[in-house]
Parts: structure tokens; C-alpha cells; sequence
């Protein structure tokens, strides 16, 4: 199958259940902290804002997932759905890792995306704050990978 021709369900416009689906998808996704794989729920011309780090394109934000993820160790992220209209999508999220120096971190942040008719991200707009935490202080505990549908989620964490 081409680039051009991928499809990501849920496909826009979005309703509530769709969102939800679609942000659950995404938290997967990043979640396998693959970014080949991860990659690919994007169009081949995405535009990211990623903090002060722009993407411009699939490959561009590959390499940025994969500078990721070898900095941030033991990833653990939950999304959560706040908005959405047609072909956007509002989340918040936050995530747990440690440096390779063991120092963890619980970082905060909000994401604005944009949708193509295939259901493949072409705007993804990133704001993220760190807080370091102690080790004692992680509330993420699973294995890594998927976050189970049991763990509790960012709401009912008090975050």
C-alpha cells in the first residue's frame, strides 16, 4: 500500500466514542515506544511543534521519537481525551521516565492534532512541562507497553 493510500481508523469527523478510540490509539502507539511504528499515524508531510523542536516531516518526526526515546527511559504515558471537532483532537497527557542517571520525571503536557480524511495526523502542536519526582512518587506501574484497560487513568490518578 502507497504512503498516499494509508488508512488510520477512526477516520474523521469525529464523535465522542471516535475521539476516545483515536486518542487511546495514539497512547498505544506511543506506549510501544517504537518509532517506526509510531511514525506511521502520520502523513508523509506532517508539521510538529514539539517543544522547541519542529518536525516537518514523517521522517523528521522519527528521528525526534527515536532522540526520545533513548533519553527517556522506563516511558509510561496516558492520554486523555479534552476536545474535539471534526477533524481535531485536544488531549492532555502526562508521562513517567527516568534519565540514564536514574533521576524520574512525571512530565505534563497538552496536544492540539489535525486529522486527514485517512485518519493520519498533519498537524501535531506539543506543550510539555517536566517535574522531577522520586522514584516513590511514580503513580504509572505496569509493564511496559500498553497501559492495561484496569490502570487507572490520568482523572481518576488526580492529575
Amino acid at each position: 500500500m502507497s504512503a498516499a493510500a494509508q488508512v488510520r481508523p477512526p477516520l474523521p469527523p469525529f464523535n465522542r466514542e471516535s475521539a476516545i478510540e483515536k486518542v487511546r490509539l495514539a497512547e498505544d502507539g506511543w506506549n510501544t515506544r517504537d518509532p517506526e511504528k509510531v511514525s506511521l499515524a502520520y502523513t508523509l508531510d506532517t508539521q510538529w511543534r514539539n517543544r522547541a523542536e519542529f518536525a516537518n516531516n514523517r521522517e523528521e518526526a522519527k528521528a525526534f521519537l527515536t532522540r526520545k526515546w533513548a533519553r527517556e527511559l522506563d516511558y509510561r504515558l496516558i492520554k486523555e481525551l479534552w476536545a474535539y471537532s471534526d477533524t481535531r483532537i485536544a488531549v492532555r497527557y502526562a508521562y513517567e521516565w527516568h534519565d540514564d542517571s536514574g533521576n524520574w520525571f512525571r512530565s505534563y503536557g497538552n496536544e492540539n492534532w489535525e486529522f486527514d480524511e485517512n485518519g493520519l495526523m498533519f498537524q501535531r502542536y506539543a506543550c510539555i512541562n517536566d517535574m522531577p519526582i522520586k522514584e516513590s512518587e511514580r503513580k504509572f506501574h505496569w509493564p511496559l507497553g500498553r497501559r492495561p484497560d484496569e490502570h487507572p487513568g490520568l482523572s481518576e490518578l488526580g492529575l
